[in-house]
């Protein structure tokens, strides 16, 4: 069984975010309830999918059309990571694939800043800064440096591993992947992948949006 988890779960700032947190705190703990059984529980955690209701594309869009004179931004420095809806599936079936249970899979996405999508989507738009909503934070994270001392890292994704006693991976689970640094963590900002406008477009128009 593999839980869909999101980056408001790390180091959550309002109710939702904690919400996530305490189910991924409990599909990782339901592996030691289900003991030597045949069901195994694992997570899938990333960032803002193109186009969904949780992302600022579709209040962007609605303004757009409704013929706003200008888009609001919370904050000029605030960024997202940025997944499509299938990359997400992708991601998701992939990791179905390699689950041994309690891992939590982060794929490796690029971040955007807000105010860049805003003028990807509207370039003759204004900015209007509203300032940051409460619960509500400047940038996200996907792996924290408490989650690094026992996090993997492979070519596409990230790989936080439960820390029970008891857990072994096999010898063919995830081979190719190394360990993080002790002093790793994978936020918005720090991101070594980043979307130009152009980037953005591309994903935008790949995800149907105009």
């Amino acid at each position: 069984v593999l839980a869909l988890s999101t980056d408001k779960a790390v180091s959550p700032a309002n109710l939702y975010g904690a919400s996530k947190l305490a189910a991924e705190r409990i599909f990782v703990a339901a592996n030691n309830v289900a003991g030597h059984g045949a069901t195994r529980y694992a997570i899938v955690r990333y960032g803002n999918v193109v186009g969904s209701r949780g992302s600022v594309v579709p209040l962007f869009q609605r303004l757009i059309r409704d013929g706003a004179t200008s888009l609001p931004i919370t904050d000029s420095r605030m960024t997202r990571f940025w997944i499509t809806l299938d990359q997400g599936v992708d991601f998701v079936v992939s990791s179905l694939e390699m689950m041994q249970g309690g891992e939590i899979f982060v794929p490796k996405i690029p971040s955007m800043r807000v105010a860049d999508l805003a003028t990807a989507m509207a370039p003759s738009l204004k900015h209007e800064n509203v300032g940051i909503r409460p619960g509500e934070k400047l940038h996200e994270s996907l792996v924290t440096v408490d989650e690094a001392r026992h996090t993997l890292e492979t070519e596409d994704r990230f790989i936080v591993e439960p820390s029970f006693s008891f857990w072994r991976r096999t010898a063919k689970a995830y081979r190719d992947a190394r360990k993080v640094g002790e002093d790793f963590a994978y936020t918005s900002d720090n991101n070594s992948e980043w979307l130009d406008i152009p980037a953005m477009r591309e994903m935008l128009s790949t995800s149907g949006i105009a």
